[in-house]
């Protein structure tokens, strides 16, 4: 077959993600189907348009409907995809991969989830899992996901993966710098590191301080930044040891108050929402949902052991 210089041909995904989305109606059904995302559909999509020089739907929110060119290019791509279909070497013998959406914030992804995922994929290799963020202080969720994990109260419903408490900590840097912080309100010589996620009052009330909530001082809308900015010595944070228990064990952040422990269980906790109801023990939400609270025990046990010195 002899081939012009000029002819390109799109890509087999490209004309299998159209032919998907024509007959299906959206991106979203399309990328179930395909069992990819609805991102990777557009794109795909898109250098098919790309290469033909023009549009093929016409876009109104989420719904797709088809151009004049799209109808005419469905026509001619159809019966071809139909004919690779029907051969037999394109057909998997395996058992199809299954698709799983994880939303989680920045820093429960970071400190508690991806550095435990080997476990779970080694466990369930055919089981694509997928990992994307959300915002929680502007309660910003990924609409697609299949499960959430939210740092939120009771209220929100969900499963309670650890009780975390909120525990003053310092690198050794500041802490060598300032006079000593033996009791709680030698925080007065400090900087605190304030976030909006976890604010001082509520440990000042436990700790029998009637003081208002800092207003100088670094602020971070974010629980891994306001860590790093500790471990930078930059003021003292009031942290989750589950999430700061590396640098714990490391040396880079301590405790303060060790005797007293004026601790502190906030209300708002990490949350798994999005379980459906009748998930049977063999569904992939189930698998992962089971998984996940055994992970966030160890963690939380591993994080009691090194804040009290055992670990």
């Amino acid at each position: 077959m002899n081939t012009p210089a000029d002819l390109r041909f799109p890509s087999i995904d490209g004309l299998r993600a159209f032919e998907a989305a024509a007959r299906l109606g959206t991106f979203e059904r399309a990328a179930d189907e395909l069992n990819v995302t609805a991102s990777a559909i557009g794109k795909r999509i898109g250098t098919v348009e790309e290469l033909l020089g023009g549009a093929l739907f016409v876009r109104s929110g989420k719904a797709l409907a088809l151009t004049a060119a799209g109808r005419e290019y469905l026509q001619q791509v159809a019966p071809a995809l139909s004919l690779f279909a029907a051969m037999p070497q394109h057909r998997r013998t395996a058992q199809r991969h299954q698709r799983l959406r994880i939303s989680a914030p920045p820093t429960f992804a970071r400190q508690i989830l991806v550095p435990s995922l080997e476990s779970f994929t080694a466990a369930h290799p055919r089981l694509e899992l997928e990992i994307v963020l959300s915002i929680p202080f502007l309660d910003h969720e990924v609409g697609d996901a299949d499960l959430s994990v939210r740092l939120a109260e009771p209220q929100a419903g969900g499963r309670l993966l650890m009780r975390d408490r909120l525990v003053p900590m310092a690198a050794p840097a500041l802490l060598a710098r300032l006079p000593p912080l033996r009791r709680p309100d030698d925080l007065r010589h400090a900087a605190l590191l304030r976030t909006p996620l976890d604010p001082w009052t509520p440990w000042f009330r436990a700790a029998g301080l009637d003081w208002p909530e800092p207003a100088s001082g670094p602020k971070f809308v974010d629980l891994g930044l306001t860590l790093e900015a500790a471990v930078a010595g930059q003021g003292v944070a009031l942290a989750r040891p589950a999430l700061a228990r590396h640098w714990l064990a490391a040396g880079s952040l301590r405790p303060l108050f060790a005797s007293s422990d004026p601790s502190f269980e906030p209300a708002r906790q990490y949350r798994l929402q999005g379980e459906p109801a009748a998930a049977t023990g063999d569904s992939p939400e189930r698998h992962f949902a089971d998984w996940l609270i055994t992970t966030c025990a160890s963690i939380e046990a591993e994080a009691l052991a090194v804040l009290s010195g055992r670990a």
